[in-house]
């Protein structure tokens, strides 16, 4: 199933002249549900003209568009069932909230420009440099890196599929306990959620849900194939 995303843009800090170009990043990674631009909307900073966001009013507040970005931000991810988020921003702000979100099992992406501090950069999943006139280039797809883990998780989710609708994800935690003695808790991205999102070239997830189900992707594991996953 394909990933819902979430594009959440500061523009009071991004300019409008890249308006378009972080709407194309951001449909690397999944189906763009939402996409919104928080601004003084009183002021004529070129947003205005960019078709395909909704434009949030922010009022003439310090920091106003920062604190409703964030608001919205949690508010979407605690009541709607979204996998990834691209905040557009070059704000150091922002790591407090991409690091929140990635907690939660979200994919965080960061967009922004060369002024973006290491704060922003290093908090995100990924993270996009904007540039002056630069065109969007393909995602570039790297061979996947497939790990003993990732073998175990593949054995599992095998073992437990029918006819290729996957298993639960809530199922996942005590089966690899119980065939390989391995807890989530115990790895740096503490939940299953965020360990399978973190590898898309390898699983693919349903939306955040007590029913959703995780797939292998074959060709994700075509160089492992021999591998033992004992």
């Amino acid at each position: 199933m394909t990933s819902r995303v979430a594009v959440l843009v500061d523009g009071d800090n991004v300019s409008a002249d890249h308006g378009n170009r972080i709407l194309e990043i951001s449909e690397r990674y999944g189906r763009i549900d939402t996409a919104r631009i928080y601004f003084d909307a009183q002021k004529g900073n070129g947003w205005h003209k960019v078709v395909g966001y909704r434009t949030v009013h922010a009022g003439t507040g310090k920091n106003a568009a920062d604190l409703l970005l964030a608001i919205d931000a949690m508010e979407i991810a605690f009541t709607r069932a979204f996998d990834v988020f691209v905040v557009a921003s070059s704000d150091g702000d922002f790591s407090h909230l991409v690091q929140r979100l990635r907690e939660l099992g979200r994919m965080t992406i960061g967009i922004g420009e060369a002024k973006a501090p290491h704060s922003i950069r290093a908090n995100c999943a990924e993270f996009v440099e904007l540039g002056e006139n630069e065109p969007v280039k393909p995602k570039a797809v790297p061979r996947p890196n497939c790990s003993k883990l990732d073998r175990q998780i593949r054995s599992v989710i095998a073992i437990h599929s029918k006819n290729g609708a996957g298993m639960k994800i809530a199922s996942l935690a005590p089966k690899m306990h119980q065939q390989f003695g391995i807890r989530i808790s115990t790895l740096p991205e503490g939940t299953w959620r965020a360990y399978l999102l973190a590898r898309p070239a390898l699983f693919d997830l349903d939306p955040k849900g007590p029913e959703a189900m995780v797939r292998f992707k074959p060709e994700g594991f075509a160089c492992s194939d021999l591998l033992d996953v004992s």
